[in-house]
C-alpha cells in the first residue's frame, strides 16, 4: 500500500482543462493553481512599465482624437441642419 504525502492531500485547483477534466494540480490560497490563478492586475501604469507608450497611441493622445471627432461630428450635424 502506498503512503500519502501531504502534497498528495492538498487540495486541488479544478479549473476545466482542454480535454474536459478537472486540473490536478496543486491549488494556492486563492482556490486554483499557477496556471489558472485567474486575471493578473496587468503592467504598471506610465513609465514604470519597460514596453512604455509615448506618441500617437497613449491614453491622452486617443482621448484627444476621440474628442475632436465627436466636436467635428457635432458641427458637421449642426451645418447639416443649417442649409
Amino acid at each position: 500500500m502506498q503512503r500519502q504525502f501531504l502534497k498528495h492531500l492538498s487540495p486541488r485547483c479544478g479549473a476545466k482543462t482542454r480535454k474536459g477534466s478537472l486540473c490536478r494540480s496543486p491549488a494556492m490560497t486563492n482556490g486554483r493553481c499557477r496556471m489558472h490563478g485567474g486575471a493578473s492586475p496587468g503592467a504598471p501604469k506610465g513609465k514604470a512599465n519597460g514596453n512604455y507608450r509615448h506618441g500617437r497611441f497613449t491614453n491622452d493622445a486617443v482621448q484627444r482624437r476621440r474628442a475632436m471627432k465627436a466636436w467635428l461630428r457635432s458641427v458637421q450635424e449642426f451645418a447639416a441642419e443649417v442649409e
